[in-house]
């Protein structure tokens, strides 16, 4: 299930060397942070619920038996917080504080040709993103959570039964209904960009 360098990293961390659980953060970081931002939409949400997973891991790696992936207990601690965070913020009101930045812009004659895209494509490229992330956010907490693992983080039926404690028919059923309810979403993304 684990390969061998990450258990013994695992079991000095049960041990409380604190240089082994940085090590081990390190290591995971990135994709903690990228399931909390796909599960909030959010850079804020991600980086506290990212914070507060490690928290929780480094509070209960003496728990872990190893009987599955690493990877897949830490992505389920990581679930557990956004949807505890969720829980106890439902009735807060949330204002938008998002600050206008104005930048002068400079004129610099191009001497090479730039092989990479245009403005423009980089522009529909962007907004595309954000306008599929804000169709994921907007889903239902199951489903928006069934839609990262599996889509985003490439976990199997049997990871994603195993981080939310469900049969596996169930995730294939609720997972089926999250693709509907997307695709019900993105129908007028489809039509706006033409693919």
């Amino acid at each position: 299930m684990i390969d061998e360098s990450e258990r013994l990293l695992i079991e000095r961390c049960k041990l409380g060397e604190r240089a082994a659980f940085d090590e081990l953060v390190r290591k995971y970081e990135k994709r903690v942070y990228n399931l909390a931002y796909r599960l909030s939409g959010s850079y804020d949400d991600a980086n506290d619920i990212s914070v507060d997973a490690f928290v929780r891991v480094f509070q209960a790696i003496r728990l872990f038996r190893g009987d599955a992936n690493f990877s897949t207990w830490l992505f389920r601690i990581v679930t557990n917080v956004y949807l505890d965070r969720r829980k106890r913020n439902r009735n807060k009101q949330h204002v938008s504080l998002d600050d206008v930045i104005a930048v002068e812009e400079n004129t610099v004659t191009r001497q090479i040709e730039d092989p990479s895209p245009t403005p423009g494509v980089v522009i529909e490229q962007r907004e595309r993103a954000q306008l599929i992330q804000s169709a994921i956010v907007s889903l239902p907490t199951d489903q928006r959570t069934m839609i990262v693992l599996y889509h985003t983080e490439g976990f199997s039926y049997e990871e994603i039964a195993t981080v939310l404690d469900l049969p596996i028919g169930t995730v294939k059923s609720r997972l089926n209904r999250a693709r509907l309810k997307l695709r019900e979403k993105l129908e007028p993304i489809r039509e706006l960009f033409g693919n």
